[in-house]
């Protein structure tokens, strides 16, 4: 049993703050080459962008950045579809899942990449550096019940 699970009344204001918020801090990060607004709790922040699982229209997400290789954006990223540990995946994920090719803008640098959720055996061994990156994944995982998906994105 998950600790501390989020209530359906957390789960609703936090997908309504993430919607509203994430459209604010793509047009900011966007306009300014991640400049302002690329940083969440002092870590670092990227963009995606993907094609709706339903609608086929092409959005922008900022996501926290995690590194495939240090020092080298365009080496790709890991993503973690967590959503503050709520009961269920973010909209995004059904996304990836559908429409595996995507941008990634981070600060100025944006590269085209193919995501692909990883194995249990290779979350396990990318989860270290995901909670180097962003701390509170830890928290989030032990908020759900649900396994969190982690993407490779290369």
């Amino acid at each position: 049993m998950a600790e501390n699970p989020m209530t359906e009344k957390e789960y609703a204001r936090t997908k309504a703050f993430v919607k509203h918020f994430a459209k604010l801090n793509v047009f900011v990060y966007r306009l300014t080459g991640g400049r302002l607004m690329g940083t969440f709790q002092g870590r670092e922040v990227c963009l995606v962008k993907m094609k709706g699982a339903k609608s086929g229209k092409e959005k922008w997400i900022p996501l926290m950045y995690v590194p495939i290789e240090e020092g080298n954006p365009k080496a790709g990223a890991i993503i973690v579809a967590s959503l503050g540990g709520a009961p269920k995946h973010p909209v995004w994920y059904y996304n990836l899942v559908k429409h595996p090719d995507i941008e990634i803008q981070y600060k100025s640098d944006v590269v085209k990449l193919r995501a692909r959720r990883v194995s249990a055996e290779e979350k396990a061994r990318l989860w270290p550096t995901c909670v180097k990156h962003y701390p509170p994944f830890d928290d989030y995982q032990k908020r759900t019940d649900r396994d969190i998906p982690v993407f490779a994105c290369e």
